[in-house]
């Protein structure tokens, strides 16, 4: 569980900003539950989804994502885990393999996030944020994703993740803006996702 409470590089909890914002969102609460329905909410429908919206430059790491106020679902992501993390709250990473175009055949990864919550246990929320066709919410112990894997080709991915997938951060880092991004959407098949992932 340890590894789930962790900061790093890309989920910096321990950055000034994010540590304001995560006591802002607790308000001194010490009902887990109800912090991590706070921090959800506020990355959800405050942090912009920078495809939306067109938002550049990207963004990757929590911090940058909460500064600028923008992110794609992975980056979001990020920023949610950093939140939870920084209030005590175990949080992963978790990818949805998902049609990405009208052609079926080509396909892209989604990110989302998993929080320990008792006394449920790991309990998937997606802060990619809302539009027509798209209503994530939290509900426990009910999932609500944005999304859900149903054609082939797609898949929930099994593994909770500490860190994000190198194929993600590749993808945040070698493209500077939402339109590259867009064109180059990180994929990779369930087959190959091991726990050589796992970083």
């Amino acid at each position: 569980m340890q590894a789930y409470l962790e900061a790093s590089e890309f989920i910096d909890w321990q950055h000034p900003d994010i540590r304001a914002k995560a006591a802002e969102l607790a308000q001194g609460s010490e009902d887990k539950t109800e912090i991590a329905r706070a921090c959800f909410l506020f990355v959800r429908d405050q942090i912009k989804h920078s495809w939306d919206y067109r938002l550049s430059p990207t963004t990757c790491k929590a911090s940058e994502v909460l500064q600028r106020g923008h992110g794609f679902c992975y980056a979001k992501s990020h920023l949610l885990a950093a939140l939870l993390r920084a209030n005590g709250i175990p949080a992963a990473l978790c990818y949805q393999r998902l049609s990405c175009s009208d052609d079926s055949r080509q396909f892209c990864l989604h990110g989302l996030n998993a929080v320990y919550l008792e006394p449920w246990g790991w309990y998937r929320i997606d802060p990619r944020g809302n539009k027509e066709g798209v209503n994530s919410a939290f509900c426990p112990p009910q999932e609500k994703l944005a999304y859900i894997a149903e054609t082939e080709g797609e898949a929930d991915l099994p593994l909770r993740h500490p860190a994000p997938l190198p194929e993600v951060t590749d993808a945040l880092e070698q493209h500077s803006t939402a339109e590259e991004v867009g064109r180059h959407l990180p994929d990779i098949r369930p087959v190959l996702l091991t726990r050589s992932h796992l970083r």
